[in-house]
């Protein structure tokens, strides 16, 4: 089936994607504007919301690298038009991962309080942390189940269905959030943070169900396991055990950025929290037209169409680099009051305005790694992506962070070695991308 690039049929994928990607951190951004203005030790709450999420957000990007998988080799069979070798492969690959996250909640569920000590968590803050945690888990297991279903539909090239299970959970955990929160005269008693926990996981069951709904009634591909394993199912080992190192590397520039700006006190992590999930905005933005590449990049190289993947690769840095520029020139419009929808302590609100700008300026850098990221993981180069960013944290953020740290640049030092993290993704993307294609393509 002949799929021409244009503007028109890559929004037809990334428009939804973007609309489905930006779910969770809407669901963090909500946790963290609502939380951030209770009555009552709103900088505290905000401080642990913080510190949870970047936790939880390791366990999902760890674990859920199965969405690039299964995304990449569906879409490298429905290329090479052979499906129906690989409609087992999914409930298999969900079967083994909610397996796993039942055992992390099992070894990690006793141990919620060392595990927050090691983010420089104490006191009020620590105590917050624990107690949104041991809610807040329990939704696990759903979101990897949705995302495995997500990955299914990505490399069936249909982003419309995860869209709007996005939207119904994104609504739900809005509504839940304010009556769970605040409490509903006569009805619900303000629950405070535990509010924002239950309302996640209420959120997060309603998206797996409407997942499996979606599965099953649109498409011909089963949720029951059945045994022996698909063939493919090594080489989805191999992927999402690649993306598992890489996301061990990931997670590690979040677990220092996160303990660093906890170390220097409570309205540096609640501003580093608001400046995160503003971040994480904007890369799931991004992220869906890095979502068209991974989905378009994988089904070109199944049916070994090498042109189309340079032409795909041209196009998408137009389209990137110009999401980018939009989303720094809104940040700059909307600076002087975006703080203050999050918290109204001036403490926190002077320490998140000294560094936004940094945030907004390394919009148009995110947005050429998350493309060649996406790419590169449709086309099921896992081993190099672990590779790159292995080096990126180890060799590049680590040393500046600990560098910029020792000259007491606080969160400025986080940022900016986010922003040179984000480079060194980035740019060797570009360059093996275009060593890999443009030679192949040339003779095609």
């Amino acid at each position: 089936m002949k799929t021409d690039i244009t503007l028109k049929n890559i929004n037809k994928l990334a428009i939804p994607a973007l609309i489905s990607g930006v779910a969770e951190p809407i669901l963090s951004l909500t946790d963290t504007a609502i939380i951030g203005n209770v009555d009552y030790n709103a900088a505290e709450s905000l401080a642990a919301v913080g510190i949870v999420g970047t936790f939880i957000s390791m366990l999902i990007w760890v674990l859920g690298q199965t969405r690039s998988a299964i995304s990449s080799i569906v879409s490298q069979h429905l290329g090479a038009n052979k499906l129906d070798a690989v409609k087992n492969l999914p409930a298999q690959a969900i079967f083994i991962i909610t397996s796993i996250s039942l055992l992390i909640i099992v070894f990690t569920l006793p141990f919620s309080s060392e595990i927050f000590k090691l983010y420089n968590a104490s006191g009020l803050i620590l105590d917050y942390s624990t107690e949104y945690y041991q809610i807040r888990v329990f939704g696990f297991p759903f979101t990897l189940f949705t995302i495995a279903i997500f990955g299914t539909f990505r490399g069936l090239q249909n982003t419309f269905y995860p869209m709007i299970i996005a939207i119904i959970g994104t609504i739900v955990n809005i509504i839940l959030d304010f009556a769970f929160v605040y409490g509903i005269d006569g009805f619900i008693n303000p629950m405070h943070i535990k509010g924002a926990a239950y309302a996640s996981v209420i959120a997060q069951i309603v998206m797996a169900l409407c997942s499996a709904y979606y599965l099953l009634k649109k498409t011909d591909i089963s949720l029951r396991v059945s045994f022996p394993f698909n063939k493919e199912i090594i080489n989805f080992s191999l992927m999402v055990l690649n993306l598992f190192v890489r996301t061990l590397a990931l997670n590690a520039t979040l677990y220092f950025a996160t303990r660093f700006a906890t170390s220097y006190g409570t309205a540096y992590i609640a501003a580093y929290t608001i400046a995160i999930n503003l971040w994480f905005l904007g890369a799931f933005i991004i992220d869906g037209y890095a979502s068209a590449g991974n989905i378009l990049s994988g089904k070109f190289l199944g049916a070994k169409q090498y042109e189309k993947l340079i032409e795909l690769s041209n196009f998408l840095i137009k389209c990137g680099i110009g999401v980018g520029i939009i989303l720094t020139v809104l940040g700059l419009l909307a600076y002087n009051f975006v703080g203050s929808v999050f918290t109204q302590d001036p403490e926190v609100l002077e320490q998140f305005y000294i560094i936004f700008w940094i945030v907004l300026a390394m919009q148009p850098l995110c947005a050429l790694a998350f493309i060649f990221d996406g790419m590169f993981k449709g086309m099921g180069k896992m081993k190099f992506l672990r590779n790159l960013l292995l080096l990126s944290t180890g060799l590049v953020f680590i040393p500046i962070l600990f560098l910029l740290d020792s000259l007491d640049l606080k969160l400025y030092a986080v940022f900016i070695a986010l922003t040179f993290w984000i480079i060194a993704r980035g740019f060797p993307l570009i360059i093996k991308f275009r060593q890999l294609f443009l030679s192949l393509s040339q003779k095609a």
